[in-house]
């Protein structure tokens, strides 16, 4: 299956999902992911009835909905409601069921490091340490992408003083 159009398992279920070339964006079928946090047998009415209620709300998720077709059970393609990670993320935080909860959670605990980062970036070294051995990456190798990527953010930086702005030399 190609990366544009690729199905994902969470907790044994598929997620549909689509990459997005251009923007570089992954794109989650809305009612897939609501039906693994819920449970519920009509992830459509509850996609249905939580938008009205968000709308109600004021949140303004729903203009970041996209469409796309998608390819469904019985072999054919409808359009899908879609949502970008970072978006889905906040939809996510406004599921209320305690199958939701666990993620809600985690999305907590991350947002929380991340902010630990900021007042003491030595945290995003360590934590990308540890991640890189969690995959099996020795630890030369990533001694060596650590000050790589110390040494490309230095050249960026020395550009920029100089006046040439940001260059993307792989596009």
């Amino acid at each position: 299956m190609k990366k544009s159009d690729s199905i994902i398992l969470f907790k044994q279920k598929q997620v549909r999902r689509h990459w997005d070339e251009e923007k570089e964006f992954w794109y989650f079928s809305i009612i897939d992911v609501i039906e693994v946090l819920t449970g519920s047998q009509r992830p459509r009415k509850y996609w249905n009835d939580l938008k009205k209620k968000l709308s109600l709300e004021g949140s303004q998720l729903s203009e970041k909905i996209g469409q796309l077709k998608m390819q469904s059970s019985d072999g054919k393609y409808y359009k899908t409601d879609v949502l970008d990670t970072e978006n889905l993320l906040r939809l996510i935080q406004s599921i209320p069921s305690p199958k939701a909860e666990p993620f809600k959670l985690w999305l907590a605990k991350v947002g929380y490091e991340r902010i630990e980062e900021t007042e003491d970036p030595e945290l995003a070294f360590e934590r990308a340490m540890k991640t890189y051995l969690q995959k099996g990456y020795s630890k030369e190798w990533i001694n060596q992408r650590l000050k790589s990527i110390d040494v490309r953010k230095e050249l960026t930086d020395e550009w920029q003083e100089r006046g040439f702005g940001i260059c993307n030399f792989n596009r």
